[in-house]
């Protein structure tokens, strides 16, 4: 069963990780049991976890809801993720910025401008999202990991001509 609000001590400005699977959405507590976050500009309703709603949407908007209808019966918890990193701004400010956003269309990209580009903007100042940042390691890591294969199958062609002769 998924967490409850009670769960959790979030505190206005808290960043709230939802798990979603493959992909986290992200959101900022403003209080009050709600939450402001990204939504895709052409969501009819239904679960945000799914990952094709996302990916299949260059706007979003930014909405202000309550967090159990945002987090449905997925998991999630607090994680203020740079707070070791980044002085946070003061809740306040953070509560603000994202109530005077409220209503925007934003440009959507799930490399440059998501969910987790979009809390961590508010909270330190500064876009950052460490599943981009993963992702782009696996990646890298998986394409060294061919490049490699694909040596070393080369090398082994070459030493297995030179045997034959």
């Amino acid at each position: 069963m998924a967490p409850t609000l009670f769960d959790i001590d979030a505190k206005p400005g808290d960043l709230i990780e939802i798990f979603c699977g493959m992909y986290h959405h992200w959101a900022v507590f403003i209080g009050g049991y709600e939450v402001v976050h990204l939504i895709p500009t052409t969501h009819g309703g239904g679960d945000l976890c799914e990952l094709f709603t996302f990916l299949d949407s260059s706007k979003v908007t930014v909405r202000r809801q309550k967090i159990l209808e945002v987090v449905g019966s997925n998991h999630f918890h607090v994680n203020n993720l740079l707070d070791d990193e980044c002085q946070p701004r003061e809740p306040s400010i953070i509560v603000s910025e994202a109530l005077k956003m409220v209503g925007q269309e934003r440009l959507y990209n799930a490399a440059t401008h998501n969910s987790e580009h979009f809390v961590t903007e508010l909270r330190y100042g500064k876009p950052e999202s460490r599943q981009v940042q993963t992702a782009a390691v696996i990646g890298g890591v998986a394409t060294a990991g061919v490049a490699i294969a694909v040596v070393g199958a080369a090398l082994f062609s070459a030493f297995r001509k030179n045997k034959d002769k």
